[in-house]
């Protein structure tokens, strides 16, 4: 490995390039040209990981199909809370999204973004009276306006007939349907974001580095060391603000910068699989993504549906996820990576995770022992007339759970973990340097991560007389409720449906 003598000095370096990192870099582009701006990844090129369209359900998480969102309270009412938060975030990403389609930066968003009808199907007397009790709480908020109920078979067959074809007379069947979903293929976006930054002075790609080192100069700057993956030159970058966007890489390079707001977090691998159906005949019959309940213990990542997804200008089914194991970090990452990421500081965390979250482990454990009739056997609950040979098994990308440190209540005080299904936003005290952790709802809601990164790290920026004006043109809901002000909702899902050429109520 040989050194170069190197050295560039932009003003924020991205560490990744998938969707967090190009979303942070136009949302920084757009308030501040001059910004210069260096994006570094390992591979080859942007958007391959968890971004990729195949890695990721595409769902543009709006939290209307997915029931893990909206649990049930012991006394049998529905907590749709989580489900409101995740639903006007994802409004923050169509207001990004409509602002570069607007500008003409994405000149076609039917490159990316495509109607599709979110739903969720159940059966059994107990789920249908559960989806019953959760669209009477979910429709009677402006936020959820339109979504349908039925259980008439006849109906449902109406809206998705694969999953009613074959299906069991008698059996108890229920379904919602809200027509303003969303599939969104996030690689293509994360090319039309990089493509975009890349148009514009003072930005640079660099693929095929892989940051080997990252410490904090005399100077307060940031040396971000990046090791060339064909020859092992290294170069050297210094920058005021570093973000690390990358995915299941992410924990590592936390650790590597050594600022105390990181130290404890530790990460579990998840990997995850689809059946993938390519045969035009049946996936022309199937549009719609359709949610059902997860199998207890699972994580939310795991919720069974059978997708339509539209990548590549080709429209074919995904069904799972079901859940395995790598010890890998990243779908292209090394099977040492959970191992290298232990030490004294974590390993207590992840301990008491591993003895708090028993049943997931066994739900682990259950997945991967999975055979593959018995995986075909899960997709026959959703669609019962499925042929095995026009299904075939696809690797989804690899998510990592993050464990968090925190300390335990009570007289004896001791460092515990908790196991953090979200996205976790790990910034250092002098807010320049930070790290995205976490899996889920993740891409989906990218630009309101970012605008929680800008809040947190460049908030003497936005201002009055600096970048807060703009950035309500970027996001001119920004710092309204949607979830409360029911008019700006409606006003701002007809604007960016309009923009974004997808289906409005």
């Amino acid at each position: 490995m040989t050194k170069t003598q190197e050295t560039n000095r932009p003003d924020i370096v991205l560490i990744g390039a998938g969707i967090m990192s190009a979303t942070l870099g136009v949302f920084l582009k757009e308030l501040e040209p001059s910004l210069t701006i260096s994006m570094i990844e390992t591979l080859h090129d942007c958007g391959l990981e968890s971004s990729d369209g195949w890695n990721n359900a595409g769902t543009g998480h709006a939290a209307n199909c997915e029931l893990n969102y909206t649990p049930q309270r012991a006394d049998g009412s529905i907590d749709i809370s989580k489900a409101l938060e995740v639903n006007t975030e994802f409004d923050i990403s169509r207001q990004l999204w409509s602002f570069l389609v607007t500008k003409g930066a994405i000149p076609d968003p039917s490159a990316f973004i495509h109607p599709c009808p979110h739903m969720s199907f159940v059966w059994g007397d107990a789920n249908v009276a559960f989806l019953h009790a959760r669209f009477k709480e979910m429709s009677a908020h402006h936020c959820y306006s339109g979504m349908e109920y039925s259980e008439d078979r006849t109906k449902i067959a109406e809206w998705a007939p694969l999953i009613m074809e074959g299906r069991q007379e008698g059996q108890p069947v229920a379904a919602t349907r809200i027509v303003t979903g969303t599939d969104v293929d996030y690689g293509a976006l994360t090319h039309l974001l990089v493509s975009h930054l890349a148009n514009q002075p003072g930005f640079a790609a660099k693929y095929n580095r892989k940051v080997v080192e990252l410490h904090r100069a005399d100077d307060g700057r940031w040396l971000v060391s990046a090791e060339d993956t064909y020859d092992g030159a290294i170069e050297t970058l210094s920058a005021k603000f570093v973000f690390i966007g990358a995915g299941g890489g992410s924990l590592s390079l936390l650790q590597k910068s050594g600022i105390p707001e990181g130290k404890g977090y530790g990460g579990f691998p998840v990997s995850g699989i689809w059946l993938r159906c390519d045969v035009d005949a049946i996936s022309h019959r199937h549009h719609a993504k359709v949610y059902g309940k997860a199998t207890s213990g699972s994580p939310p990542m795991s919720v069974p549906h059978l997708d339509t997804r539209i990548i590549g200008g080709k429209q074919s089914l995904l069904f799972g996820p079901y859940a395995g194991f790598s010890s890998k970090f990243l779908k292209h990452g090394s099977l040492e990576d959970l191992f290298t990421s232990l030490n004294g500081d974590n390993i207590v965390p992840l301990l008491d995770v591993a003895r708090d979250n028993l049943q997931l482990t066994e739900y682990l454990i259950g997945q991967v022992m999975q055979s593959a009739d018995h995986q075909f056997a899960t997709l026959k609950q959703f669609f019962p007339k499925a042929v095995k040979q026009d299904w075939q098994k696809a690797v989804a990308g690899q998510r990592v759970q993050t464990i968090k440190p925190h300390q335990s209540s009570g007289w004896f005080k001791h460092e515990e973990g908790v196991l953090e299904f979200g996205t976790e936003v790990v910034s250092a005290a002098d807010k320049s340097i930070v790290a995205l952790l976490g899996a889920s709802p993740g891409a989906s809601t990218a630009a309101h991560i970012a605008l929680e990164v800008l809040q947190r790290c460049f908030d003497q920026q936005l201002t009055d007389g600096g970048w807060l004006s703009r950035l309500r043109t970027i996001i001119p809901t920004f710092g309204i409720d949607l979830t409360i002000d029911a008019e700006a909702c409606r006003a701002t899902r007809a604007s960016t449906a309009a923009a974004l050429k997808i289906e409005n109520i």
